[in-house]
């Protein structure tokens, strides 16, 4: 299916009145967070992830299997968020269908690129290193400085995948890749600028001020 004008990743969307995730943001999150996974395959079929996410909160699968299939259908795969890995056989079923299988997919590098910021996923550890093996040359650029602060500031590594995201979601950055992230720059973002301010002014600190900076934020935080 080709994207259309209104395809939109949901991930944070919230309500208005109450600030909470909605329900299509948490289903979607849910999805990439198993594709994320070292799920196998038939963990990843339609019904599979359907299955997963209704035991997680006790409910019927086939409740929310339609609900699954529109986002892949209509949202991740045209977004090429997630694409095919392949089919698996049936051994029941109409003839034709056993023929063709039921296919079981798997997140794009720009599915990574989302995952990275969604704080569900458990192993982003490896997805981090699994985003530069598929870099070019620009996005090489940036492993050296995000993978060492991903191991001293990981908090604030993935913070900065989530503003990235989170401004395609919000049509701030026309598409995910190449992933650059000068594109942040046009963007006003308040946090941002107060880390770096934070940064550049510890750095000016003698070594007793930077410890009774440490000894402030820790009272604080």
């Amino acid at each position: 299916m080709k994207k259309g004008s209104d395809t939109k990743l949901s991930i944070f969307d919230t309500f208005k009145i109450k600030g909470e995730l909605t329900g299509e943001a948490n289903r979607q999150r849910a999805i990439i967070t198993i594709l994320a996974s070292n799920a196998n395959p038939t963990e990843r079929t339609r019904t599979g992830i359907s299955q997963t996410i209704a035991k997680r909160h006790g409910i019927a699968w086939k409740n929310i299997y339609s609900g699954i299939f529109r986002d892949l259908d209509e949202i991740l795969i045209p977004l090429e968020i997630a694409e095919e890995g392949g089919r698996l056989p049936l051994k029941r079923g109409p003839k034709a269908l056993q023929e063709k299988g039921i296919p079981y997919y798997h997140l794009t590098k720009k599915g990574v690129l989302v995952a990275l910021s969604i704080s569900e996923v458990k192993n982003r550890e490896k997805l981090l290193e699994k985003i530069f093996s598929q870099s070019d040359s620009k996005e090489k650029e940036y492993e050296r400085i995000i993978k060492s602060l991903s191991e001293t500031s990981p908090n604030f590594t993935y913070s900065i995948f989530q503003k990235y995201v989170k401004a395609f979601c919000d049509n701030k950055i026309k598409d995910l890749l190449p992933f650059d992230l000068s594109k942040l720059k046009d963007i006003s973002d308040e946090s941002l600028i107060i880390q770096k301010e934070i940064l550049e002014a510890f750095l000016k600190l003698s070594k007793q001020d930077k410890e009774e900076a440490i000894r402030f934020l820790n009272e604080i935080t």
